[in-house]
């Protein structure tokens, strides 16, 4: 395969960073490797160099799925998260490829890409991919085009949900819709409901073993997570809606789905599971830099 069909698509977490070639198709080519994100910027500049480094006669463009919103020039960070080190959004990108071209775009953005283009809404025109974890992503898909904003930062899943002022988030403001269905968002259910401290999993644990306070917290959070998405859907009429990330293996899609129907003032949306996999960061980011060439 020439080099120039394939790209070298890099996952920056604030925990992990994997690595892979992926062609033109979205097949990656080797297994992924997985590196450890260093706790330091330039911990973290060094690790890519050497990432780069050891794949630079392998590909023809450096894609990078990073957090953080990322400028619709492709070419740095605006704004960096709370999971990332400090310093991270200054960090140079290209200076780390000499040789090659470096491609940057919000982790979401790309998961929303690859389930766009090979996962759970191949064929649809218009979708929205949320990663819900300990905060809440979003990739925007309309047209067949992905929606940026006049910055780069459209996206950000930080409307609010409530005017009480009742629920701190990670944005420095209240209420949000991350506040209340990251998985954070269900601690802080169920502690409405009990007064009580449970971790995420012992939520979902104690659910599937008939806890009723806990049924009652995963019910109110995915109604939560439903509210949320009839605004989105009433604004962007969207086809499918896909759920990715650690907390949607939690949501009861078709439940939700019939939450939001039931609601909705625009045509009626699908929501599905995502289907891209676990490296559809990468995956999105080489599809997304292929694009831009």
């Amino acid at each position: 395969m020439n080099i120039e069909d394939k790209a070298l698509g890099i996952d920056i977490g604030g925990t992990k960073i994997y690595a892979a070639i992926v062609n033109k198709h979205g097949e990656i080519l080797d297994m992924p490797e997985k590196f450890s994100t260093p706790k330091t910027v330039e911990g973290i500049k060094e690790t890519l160099s050497n990432i780069i480094e050891k794949y630079s006669k392998s590909a023809s463009i450096v894609a990078l799925a990073t957090a953080g919103a990322v400028n619709n020039e492709n070419t740095k960070i605006l704004s960096s998260t709370a999971n990332m080190v400090e310093g991270y959004s200054e960090i140079d990108f290209q200076s780390l490829s000499p040789k090659t071209p470096v491609f940057i775009e919000n982790d979401a953005n790309c998961a929303a890409w690859a389930e766009h283009t090979i996962g759970a809404a191949k064929g649809a025109h218009h979708s929205i991919t949320l990663t819900l974890g300990t905060g809440v992503g979003s990739g925007i898909i309309i047209n067949d085009q992905l929606l940026k904003g006049k910055s780069g930062a459209a996206g950000e899943m930080h409307f609010k949900m409530s005017i009480e002022r009742k629920r701190s988030c990670t944005c420095g403001t209240f209420d949000c819709f991350e506040a209340y269905t990251s998985g954070r968002g269900l601690v802080l259910t169920y502690k409405d409901i009990l007064n009580r401290d449970l971790s995420t999993y012992q939520i979902i644990e104690r659910a599937e073993e008939g806890d009723p306070g806990c049924i009652l917290a995963l019910d109110i959070w995915q109604r939560h997570l439903a509210d949320g998405l009839i605004g989105l859907n009433n604004i962007f009429d969207t086809e499918i809606i896909v759920l990715s990330g650690s907390m949607a293996q939690f949501v009861e899609v078709e439940y939700v789905q019939n939450l939001i129907n039931r609601e909705v003032v625009t045509t009626p949306v699908v929501v599905k599971h995502a289907s891209a996999g676990n490296f559809a960061g990468l995956i999105g980011a080489a599809l997304l830099a292929f694009n831009k060439k």
